[in-house]
């Protein structure tokens, strides 16, 4: 496990850390993140869905051993529901309690005390600060205005509560955020972020990621499912199969016993890495010729 200080840290050092619990990352990924660690900025990670942006979060947080703290967005996600809200039920009840007794000012107070507080995934990376790393994950599906929400926090790290005060980050955790490009982030984000790109990896450095997710997996078996996604992102589909999908693949063909990729088994277990009726029906037509294909 890597120290709690990344001064000494070097890319060779994360690179290897990171292949010896399953990640397998290029020197440039492993550079930018090596320095996003050390100088305390958040880092922003874009790529196709499934190439390890994700897997990369949960990754550093298990070799640090650090909490992961995911905020998933979505479109219509506000402020409320990734930074705290007030546990009404709990005030109502509280309410209820106080009725026939003597209200004071400080019973009001408390009933927007921190115990009444549901603290959502920001509000707790503020207050875990550097023993956590927080994922802001999909950041892309968000709207415009919590995009420029988040450029406040990313810049200060805290957040007033009206009822409460401010509470500000001790010291800061490790942010990655995640977008898959489905709508152009603004400038304004990406100037307070380090920036990489994660696009699918060359053969060779697939085929290593399917060894160390897939222990025992045949070298034959491994080798013939490379190759036939690496035809299918070739094709014209509605969605590429990312690295997730290769493993899924690979999975699910050692589930029914096969140790080679064969057009029979490959239709059988499509579903692993094809994931659109569309796209089933394009490669289901032309499966035969793309499992020859990726034999030469």
């Amino acid at each position: 496990m890597i120290s709690a200080s990344f001064d000494s840290l070097t890319v060779e050092e994360l690179t290897s850390e990171l292949h010896g619990i399953g990640y397998i990352a290029n020197r440039g990924l492993a550079t930018s993140l090596l320095i996003s660690m050390k100088l305390g900025r958040p880092i922003l990670l874009e790529g196709e869905v499934g190439v390890g942006k994700t897997e990369l979060a949960k990754s550093i947080a298990a070799l640090l051993g650090r909490t992961l703290i995911r905020l998933q967005c979505y479109e219509g996600i506000d402020t409320n529901q990734a930074l705290y809200e007030w546990d009404y039920a709990r005030q109502m009840l509280a309410i209820r309690a106080m009725s026939g007794n003597e209200v004071s000012d400080k019973s009001v107070d408390d009933l927007f005390g921190s115990k009444f507080l549901i603290e959502r995934p920001l509000l707790q990376a503020i207050k875990a600060g550097d023993q956590c790393v927080l994922l802001i994950d999909e950041v892309d599906r968000a709207d415009d205005e919590f995009e420029a929400f988040l450029l406040e926090l990313l810049s200060d790290f805290q957040i007033t509560i009206p009822e409460i005060g401010t509470v500000k980050a001790v010291s800061r955790p490790i942010v990655i955020l995640t977008s898959n490009r489905t709508r152009e982030l603004h400038d304004a984000l990406k100037r307070r972020c380090l920036y990489n790109w994660i696009g699918f990896p060359a053969p060779e450095q697939e085929l290593e990621i399917i060894k160390s997710r897939v222990p025992g997996v045949s070298e034959k078996l491994a080798t013939k499912v490379v190759g036939t996604v690496n035809k299918l992102r070739e094709m014209d589909l509605e969605k590429s199969p990312g690295v997730a999908e290769t493993i899924d693949w690979v999975q699910s063909l050692g589930a029914i016993g096969a140790n080679t990729l064969t057009e029979i088994n490959a239709a059988e277990t499509l579903g692993a890495v094809i994931k659109g009726r569309d796209d089933l029906d394009y490669v289901s037509g032309n499966l035969a010729e793309i499992v020859a294909d990726a034999s030469n």
